[in-house]
């Protein structure tokens, strides 16, 4: 079978589930696992290459408003790959491709291909997506397995994350510039590792959200992760942002509970690796009950020490 991911979340999936060498064509943006990143590209990014957040918001709203995708699919790319299964999803249209950016590529193809569209909103979405990709990709038993594993993980934490005698305050910022909180399933995943997150909606998109109102929820623990960025960047991109007045105040602050993580990787795709962002989570918010130790450079202590009382 051949197979075009428009979500790097699916590419993982079906990875993880042994049907990496069915995967004929990927984003730029799959970049896990490493043999991912050997597949052709046939979805990239429209907008100009910027580190810098607020660049990157302005250009995404203007986008938007003109009603304009994010993205170009490279439709000369499938139609000589003659993809049997394109998987894309209708989640987050600044995220990845959506079901619309499809509709002319598709139309040059000698052969409609199955297309199936992905929109989780909660860590059981998640789970059964994975159950989807394998049922459409020939491999719904190992997706069964692999599924079975990470529900396995997560029912530790919690049962661990359970014997917690406090709930501490958590947000958990998506973006930093402007500010948003994290939705859909990080709310839920805080839960589970003991926390109670302030600001972000369960099984909701992330919204934005103003520095005041950050100030005003006084976390206990504040969890940087920027959608899209590795812990090396956004540890670099916290270390030059300019924090609010009042924020050396805020409890997290005082007690050296800011913490940053790869947020690409455990907590803005919805795949496999979920299940790690709860274990990094248990071990920033309990981390006296936390079963195991988090990913190798999944996560670190982000405050800066002229805010440190």
């Amino acid at each position: 079978m051949r197979i075009c991911s428009l979500v790097p979340s699916a590419t993982e999936t079906l990875f993880a589930i042994g049907a990496g060498e069915c995967v004929a064509g990927v984003t730029f943006e799959c970049d896990f696992p490493a043999e991912a990143l050997r597949k052709r590209v046939v979805v990239r990014t429209r907008l100009t290459p910027t580190q810098n957040p607020a660049e990157i918001d302005r250009q995404v709203n203007e986008f938007v408003s003109r009603g304009e995708s994010l993205y170009e699919i490279d439709a000369d790319a499938l139609k000589d790959i003659k993809p049997e299964l394109i998987i894309t999803q209708d989640l987050c249209h600044v995220c990845a491709a959506s079901p619309g950016d499809l509709a002319s590529a598709l139309a040059k193809l000698p052969a409609s291909p199955k297309v199936l569209s992905l929109n989780p909103q909660s860590l059981r979405d998640v789970w059964d997506d994975i159950r989807r990709i394998g049922d459409a990709a020939g491999r719904s038993g190992q997706a069964a397995e692999l599924v079975s594993e990470l529900k396995s993980r997560v029912e530790k934490v919690r049962q661990a994350a359970a014997r917690a005698t406090t709930r501490p305050r958590v947000v958990c910022l998506e973006w930093l510039d402007p500010p948003f909180v994290a939705g859909h399933w990080v709310p839920e995943m805080v839960a589970i590792a003991g926390g109670a997150d302030v600001l972000g909606d369960a099984a909701r998109p992330g919204l934005r959200t103003s520095w005041d109102k950050l100030l005003a929820a006084r976390p206990q623990v504040i969890v940087v992760m920027p959608c899209g960025y590795d812990l090396r960047h956004t540890l670099e991109e916290f270390s030059r942002m300019e924090l609010p007045d009042g924020w050396e105040g805020l409890p997290a602050v005082r007690n050296e509970q800011v913490y940053a993580v790869d947020g690409s990787a455990y907590f803005s795709r919805p795949g496999p690796r979920l299940a790690g962002g709860v274990e990094i989570l248990a071990g920033i918010i309990h981390p006296e009950l936390a079963p195991g130790t988090p990913p190798p450079a999944s996560v670190a202590k982000a405050a800066r020490a002229r805010y440190l009382a």
